[in-house]
């Protein structure tokens, strides 16, 4: 027999083949569970047994009622054997079967004799179990138990009744504060795990209330914690009340800070650690302060452990994504580690150089680099483009090394996101780095050679399209992307197509070797390659049904589709079915279509409009139609927008009103959706009396009432103010609800006929700048940008004042100007100090308007913004920053 277990020892590659539990089936181990009931016990086959129960529990396997109830009555029969090692089976046993409320009353004596027993192991165990299977009605019983065991002398005992008050916490939070007193007696015991416990409970019961968390800190920062880990605890805390208070003083002094500092002496490592971590994560740190925490963080670089020297560098890698100058001092140290054998050392070590290292020492850094690439997974990899991209837009006389670096690296063999991290790059230097254009094109133009990922293959060759017309040279791209046509499948082939065409359309000498190439593309195989060269070469050709001069052509093949594809879509269906001509500019522009009644209050009944259009109708057909059903609103002309709902009620109230805004060229209309909710009420002649006394632009004209409203069914009532023609005016109303009430008999549902006149007071109603902006995309931001040019662009700078962080002034401009987002640059990174923000729309008069926002944030929160603004009319342009002056 012992001839296997050297086997065994010595070859791990089948060291499954030995696993104990290995084919066990669960019918078997019930079967092998009967050996509980035998009267003369074998506490380790008993065990045995046992733990093949727990490990089929732990596997997922379901155990029926039955068989549950079955297992549970045989354990509770090992009570009887005096084994401790059996006993401590039988108590995870109970745990994991978790038995219903009428089976605990059959172990309850048994453990709570346990609880009280003279072997510290089995009242420590005892306690754990009781508390996980007892309900509050149990727990009151036990409970004097619970807070002796919390004070007592073993500190097993003592831990036990912590923990279990921790979960405890979470089912019965009254009877566990009423434990406070032993609890605080508890975090001044000399066991190191006790106390640990003890504070971690006593602060989760305080967690609430941030006085009683403060006093807690401020007692025990004074007095002397001994364990190291109660003392980490202590720091988190400290660490939150320092967040939650002002940067207390006169002089600035931060509260708390000189405990995080006494700690980076302390003799335990993680306690050095964790207090150097806080002071590196405090809101708004300085130099000064971060200065010693960097010392120590700089000393465990050094550290024979490993996994020190990962924790150390970990922190300082995020320190130096806001303070990259304090990080310096320890570069020499992280050189050192670019050959740790940790490869996710080395990989940390490499991207905090990135970030911290000056002009001088790239090219060193490529060189180490470059031998150490091949030795780590592509997750890593991405982490050290990344930080080399940044590298290169920090110092871009740097770009060849760089460029080239990233250049050998896609010629290497890599996944299909360490090819798009190298390729975005690469794109995001040629857009940058003007210098950089045409030696990133030549590499991307090799990369397509032999690239095996279509995706990336059809983004460069677009990419290419754009960039490569702009070249001195544009001709050297034509092979490259030609032998694409021959060489690859039918998605890049018609995307080669296209990049064709954009060099034939751009570039006019190239137009007649581009016309040869097109055409020879007309014999694909595939419809879509066919396709696209047809259409390309009818337009190059310059005929009657396509676009005659390169501004239009380049228009018609390559511009931004300002209309959203759900709405295009939605329209294109419709002419299918119809006879009319199809015209582009009768697809609506809002972003998306919505319900009528979006973001009800929960609990209300959708008002007015509430159910969703039946159909792919958009919101906007969908008001339109009802508009212009109205005869009072027929001469208001051509709708140009409509809001989203805005509440004018709290929700669980006797009436759900909401209002959307209609936005007419000459007119504003607001339509009033309105839910009566109280069944024994029928409210009649319902209006909304406006007050626009603070809209001192806008005139009432028109009130439309609603004659009816039963319950629990919605109606509109209208009220259409005039407005200066071609005006974006904005302004305040007041609404107050007014109606005559009518009681309604239960029993036949007839009102009475009598009744009585009522008002019921709404909140106020905005018309903002926001309510004159469509919200539409642009498929490609840049070209569209470039396409408006500079003649009606206005740049100014502004102030934003403190903000708690860049994401929360970016989404606060978003907002104001009511614009659409464009590739994204709406989600900000995190701990990012700087950000751009690209905005589409289109303005009050169908005027196309872009804007480009760049925010920085300082130490002290301060947020600066500039904001560039194009449009087709430089009065638009104007004001967009007149918007955010007044906003």
């Amino acid at each position: 027999m012992a001839q296997p277990l050297i086997k065994k020892d010595d070859d791990r590659d089948d060291e499954a083949e030995y696993s104990p539990f290995l084919g066990i089936e669960k019918g078997a181990v019930l079967q092998e569970a009967r050996v509980f009931n035998d009267p003369q016990l074998d506490p380790r086959r008993c065990s045995q047994v046992i733990t093949k129960l727990l490990y089929l529990l732990n596997q997922g396997e379901n155990f029926t009622k039955i068989e549950a109830t079955e297992v549970f009555f045989a354990v509770t029969k090992l009570f009887q054997s005096r084994d401790i090692g059996l006993r401590r089976m039988v108590y995870l046993m109970i745990k994991e079967i978790s038995p219903s409320a009428d089976e605990v009353i059959i172990v309850t004596s048994s453990l709570m004799k346990d609880m009280n027993s003279k072997t510290d192991m089995y009242r420590a165990n005892s306690i754990r179990v009781l508390c996980r299977i007892t309900d509050g009605t149990l727990l009151t019983q036990i409970e004097r138990y619970l807070k002796q065991a919390i004070v007592d002398k073993n500190p097993v005992v003592a831990s036990a009744a912590l923990v279990s008050g921790i979960h405890l916490l979470q089912t019965n939070p009254e009877i566990v504060k009423r434990w406070s007193n032993e609890v605080q007696e508890a975090v001044q015991s000399r066991a190191a795990l006790v106390q640990f416990h003890a504070l971690a409970l006593l602060h989760q019961i305080r967690q609430n209330d941030r006085l009683a968390v403060s006093k807690l800190v401020t007692s025990l920062t004074r007095g002397t914690v001994r364990s190291p880990l109660a003392q980490c605890l202590l720091i988190r805390y400290t660490s939150q009340v320092i967040r939650e208070s002002a940067t207390s003083t006169q002089t600035g002094d931060r509260p708390f800070y000189d405990f995080l500092e006494g700690c980076l002496r302390h003799k335990a490592e993680m306690v050095i650690f964790e207090a150097a971590k806080a002071i590196t994560e405090l809101h708004g740190v300085t130099s000064r302060e971060l200065t010693p925490a960097i010392t120590v963080l700089q000393l465990f670089l050094s550290s024979s452990k490993p996994v020190l020297r990962f924790a150390a560098v970990r922190t300082l890698n995020k320190v130096a994504m806001i303070h990259p100058m304090a990080v310096t001092n320890c570069n020499i140290d992280m050189e050192s580690l670019i050959s740790d054998q940790n490869r996710s050392i080395a990989t940390l070590a490499i991207t905090t150089l990135l970030k911290t290292g000056n002009e001088s020492s790239v090219d060193r850094l490529m060189k180490q680099i470059t031998n150490f690439m091949s030795d780590i997974a592509d997750e890593f990899k991405i982490v050290v483009i990344e930080a080399i991209k940044s590298l290169c837009l920090k110092f871009p006389l740097k770009y060849r090394s760089l460029m080239n670096f990233l250049s050998n690296i896609l010629r290497e063999e890599g996944g299909f996101d360490y090819k798009k991290a190298i390729v975005d790059s690469i794109v995001i230097l040629i857009r940058d780095i003007p210098d950089a254009k045409e030696s990133g094109l030549l590499h991307l133009c090799e990369f397509i050679e032999d690239c095996e990922f279509t995706y990336l293959s059809t983004q460069i060759l677009h990419f290419l399209g754009i960039e490569g017309p702009k070249t001195s040279d544009p001709s050297k791209y034509i092979r490259y992307i030609y032998n694409r046509v021959h060489l690859e499948n039918a998605t890049v082939r018609a995307s080669a197509v296209s990049t064709l065409a954009r060099f034939g359309v751009t570039v006019e000498s190239l137009r007649p070797r581009i016309y040869v190439l097109l055409r020879r593309c007309l014999f694909d195989n595939d419809d879509e390659v066919r396709d696209r060269a047809t259409l390309y070469l009818k337009t190059l050709e310059g005929d009657d049904t396509a676009t005659k001069t390169e501004e239009d052509a380049t228009d018609f093949l390559f511009g931004s589709l300002d209309v959203p594809l759900i709405n295009l879509e939605t329209s294109l269906k419709n002419y299918v079915s119809s006879e009319e001509p199809f015209n582009i500019n009768s697809v609506p522009k809002e972003i998306k279509s919505q319900p009528l009644a979006e973001k009800k209050a929960p609990g209300k009944k959708p008002a007015g409009l509430g159910a969703p259009p039946i159909g792919p109708t958009s919101t906007v057909d969908t008001y339109e139609k009802l508009l212009s059903s109205i005869p009072e609103f027929a001469d208001f002309g051509k709708l140009f927008k409509s809001s989203a709902p805005v509440e004018l009620t709290e929700a669980e109230t006797e009436y759900a009103v909401n209002v959307v805004k209609h936005i007419f060229n000459s007119h504003v209309v607001f339509q009033y959706n309105c839910t009566n909710t109280i069944p024994e009420q029928l409210l009649e002649n319902v209006t909304v009396v406006v007050d626009a006394s603070e809209a001192e632009e806008f005139t009432e004209v028109i009130s439309k009432p609603l004659r009816s409203l039963p319950y629990d069914s919605p109606g509109q009532t209208f009220v259409a103010f005039e407005k200066p023609e071609g005006i974006s005016a904005v302004g305040k109303f007041s609404n107050m609800l007014r109606f005559i009430v009518k009681e309604v008999d239960p029993s036949t549902g007839e009102a009475e006929e009598d009744g009585v006149e009522d008002e019921y007071q709404l909140e106020d109603l905005e018309v903002v700048a926001a309510d004159y902006m469509l919200k539409v995309g642009v498929s490609n931001f840049k070209n569209a940008w470039e396409s408006l040019g500079p003649d009606c662009e206005r740049v100014d700078e502004y102030g934003l004042g403190a903000r708690e962080s860049l994401a929360e002034a970016v989404g606060a401009v978003i907002n104001l100007l009511g614009m659409q987002p464009c590739e994204g640059t709406e989600v900000v990174p995190s701990n990012s100090r700087s950000h751009t923000c690209l905005l589409s729309g289109v303005y009050y008069g169908d005027v196309k308007v872009l804007v480009r926002l760049s925010f920085g944030i300082d130490s002290s929160r301060e947020v600066a913004m500039k904001l560039a603004a194009r449009s087709d009319d430089e009065d638009v342009s104007d004001a967009i920053h007149e918007i955010v002056a007044c906003g």
